[in-house]
């Protein structure tokens, strides 16, 4: 009998999630299948890539009707997550007890003949660099003690369609804001939050002081500082007054070279930051920074700033595993209430895909989800093979064996 991937069930039957019995089977029946499933990943993919006995249209019901509360999944999954990042951390002994909670935002692109589909608008998409029919989601991920987690999801919609549907228009930043003040971390963590420069807002900022939070975020050089009394954007600042002889060559590991000058004062809205203008490789004279960083903890030095900043980078190979390798972006439900289901089991799926990592990580040993992914694909396919000999030594009709794979003759 091929069977489903029993660390899968162990990992959902962990959480209690307080489903029936035909709604635990829908949901293993779409974990398994969208790690299984090869290719483009609509729901007819994912159930047969599974080779379960579900019809697809029980499976769609489960998504866009079934009563269950996608609230709850989310919140027992985040618990399951922390409570594993803490155990690990007291396994290992560590003093410095460091979470970093990311935060960015990503399109899910449709055709623009996709009409039906509900919730759909043109939104600005900084990977196209034009505006895209999509869905926009803003979300966050958690990093610490080795462990890479997605967290939580927002839908962003514009300010017209809340106004049609008499929705409470929430802007990114306070997507932002909502899943930062819902993050929960304990007296003695050290969370820093990361942002890319849409982010850094005064309120989301304050938010993060409010909560003891840390913020590392980059910031547009067209921002603020007070440099002996003259008040000048970071962009002129660099241009008129800084030479090659004020920057300090900084190297971090696995990054790279940058000339960095380091800032420490009042930016724009905020009293005293910390602020680095940095150039990768090569310095030209009287050019703007590349980059500019923020950093509210005044005690770090510039190449742990560096370092705790490019963290942020999980979060952008996160959106590759989630559109590439698990169809985050290639469903084709009509309900904007499915879509919302079906984002929540993708960061249940990723966060599976995420504990098995770390589980078989011994000796150091570097997997990716990739990885995993094509483990586990082999594994069952093995399974296959193995089902396959014992019906032969039994003699079953091989229209018989075809039939149960659900593989056509």
């Amino acid at each position: 009998m091929v069977s489903l991937y029993l660390p899968i069930v162990k990992f959902i039957l962990a959480l209690k999630l307080e489903f029936s019995k035909p709604q635990r089977n829908h949901l293993f029946t779409l974990v398994h299948g969208i790690i299984l499933c090869a290719g483009r990943k609509n729901i007819t993919q994912i159930r047969n890539a599974a080779r379960q006995d579900c019809h697809l249209s029980s499976v769609t019901h489960f998504l866009n009707h079934a009563p269950w509360c996608v609230n709850r999944m989310q919140r027992r999954r985040m618990q399951f997550v922390i409570e594993k990042i803490r155990a690990k951390r007291l396994k290992n002994g560590d003093a410095r007890r460091l979470v970093f909670f990311i935060v960015d935002d990503t399109c899910c692109k449709k055709e623009t003949s996709t009409k039906k589909m509900e919730a759909l608008s043109f939104q600005y998409s900084h990977e196209s660099g034009k505006s895209v029919w999509c869905h926009c989601v803003v979300t966050s991920h958690v990093v610490s003690e080795g462990n890479s987690y997605a967290w939580d999801f927002r839908p962003y919609y514009r300010e017209e369609y809340c106004d049609e549907h008499r929705l409470s228009f929430k802007s990114k930043n306070d997507l932002a804001l909502e899943m930062i003040e819902a993050f929960p971390a304990t007296q003695d963590e050290q969370a820093y939050v990361l942002m890319d420069s849409w982010y850094t807002s005064e309120k989301v900022i304050n938010a993060c002081n409010r909560k003891g939070f840390h913020v590392i975020a980059a910031v547009k050089t067209n921002r603020l500082i007070c440099v002996s009394g003259v008040t000048i954007s970071m962009a002129d600042f660099a241009a008129q007054y800084l030479r090659k002889s004020d920057l300090r060559s900084v190297t971090v590991e696995s990054q790279g070279t940058y000339w960095i000058y380091e800032y420490e004062g009042p930016l724009s809205e905020m009293e005293n930051v910390k602020a680095l203008l940095s150039w990768k490789d090569e310095y030209a004279d009287s050019s703007k920074p590349q980059v500019c960083l923020l950093c509210t903890d005044l005690s770090l030095d510039l190449v742990t700033i560096q370092r705790y900043y490019h963290v942020r980078w999980n979060i952008e190979t996160g959106y590759r595993y989630f559109k590439e390798l698990l169809g985050f972006d290639q469903y084709q439900l009509l309900s904007f209430e499915g879509i919302q289901r079906f984002w929540a089991i993708q960061f249940l799926t990723q966060n599976f895909l995420e504990s098995q990592r770390q589980d078989w990580m011994k000796n150091d040993i570097h997997l990716t989800l990739g990885d995993v992914v094509y483990r586990i694909r082999q594994e069952f396919f093995g399974q296959i093979i193995v089902y396959v000999y014992q019906q032969a030594l039994e003699k079953k009709p091989l229209f018989d064996i075809l039939k149960h794979l659900k593989i056509p003759a």
